[in-house]
């Protein structure tokens, strides 16, 4: 098992931090080395396995990531902001691929990634599965190929936990058609409306937010106009997409040059 990358989870704890930890385990492709929790944590100093309810798994939960790091290749990343930006540092410091999951960044932080990226291959993306990625494509494609008479809205649908709206998902879908209108999205973007908020402005890309039960994570892209609708729509049922998705990311990157990536970089889209 030695010859297999090693991966260090960040966010144990959490949903996708759980569902990481399963898909590594069970894969032939890469071995868990190291997971890490915040300071103060249950998990911490605790064998991750047992802490999930199973069998051991000889990795102890740590609040040190410099020192998970060390023993790993890469490092996934579904966290918070700025816990990503501590992260990508010290990833870079030791040259891992840090595939990042976490969504709500701000540009501001997002532009914050590039001097990791000087030294570490960084993977990013809204959402790590294909099928959304594919969707994301098609989102640039339909944009580019309507005139404006086609209003877009971005529908998304995800469980009562989530704390960021849109999500980074519905986001990179608004971009993708900014894209294909090669227009800038911050220009264009209706977010909220509630209210007197007037007619519809012609162009704009309009985002709308569903929060409720357990819903892993639903994406809709509407085209409408006079007399006809196009919808694409992607609708994930189980978690385990993102974290495969992640994990083959973490994989692509062992042999690339420093820089930032995404996941249609990884898919050869």
């Amino acid at each position: 098992m030695t010859h297999l990358p090693g991966i260090v989870v960040t966010g144990a704890s959490g949903r996708m931090g759980r569902m990481l930890i399963r898909t590594i385990v069970e894969s032939d492709r890469a071995q868990l080395v190291g997971c890490v929790e915040r300071p103060g944590h249950d998990w911490i100093g605790q064998d991750v396995g047992l802490a999930m309810g199973g069998a051991a798994l000889d990795v102890t939960a740590t609040d040190d990531p410099l020192e998970a790091f060390a023993r790993a290749q890469a490092v996934i990343d579904f966290t918070a902001p700025e816990a990503t930006l501590e992260f990508a540092t010290l990833a870079a410091q030791a040259r891992l691929v840090h595939v990042i999951g976490t969504t709500g960044m701000s540009e501001t932080q997002i532009e914050a990634l590039a001097p990791a990226a000087r030294h570490a291959v960084i993977v990013r993306a809204g959402n790590m599965s294909l099928g959304v990625n594919l969707l994301t494509q098609l989102t640039r494609k339909v944009a580019a190929a309507l005139d404006r008479e086609f209003d877009i809205e971005i529908i998304e649908a995800h469980h009562r936990h989530k704390v960021d709206a849109p999500s980074g998902t519905a986001l990179m879908l608004g971009e993708a058609a900014a894209e294909g209108r090669g227009v800038n999205l911050a220009d264009v973007a209706d977010r909220g409306r509630d209210g007197i908020t007037g007619a519809r402005k012609e162009g704009h890309i309009g985002f709308s937010a569903i929060r409720g039960g357990d819903i892993v994570g639903e994406h809709d892209v509407l085209f409408a106009a006079r007399g006809e609708r196009i919808v694409l729509r992607h609708v994930a049922t189980d978690r385990g997409v993102f974290a495969r998705g992640a994990l083959t990311a973490a994989l692509w990157g062992q042999d690339k040059a420093p820089g930032q990536y995404d996941m249609i970089d990884v898919l050869g889209l």
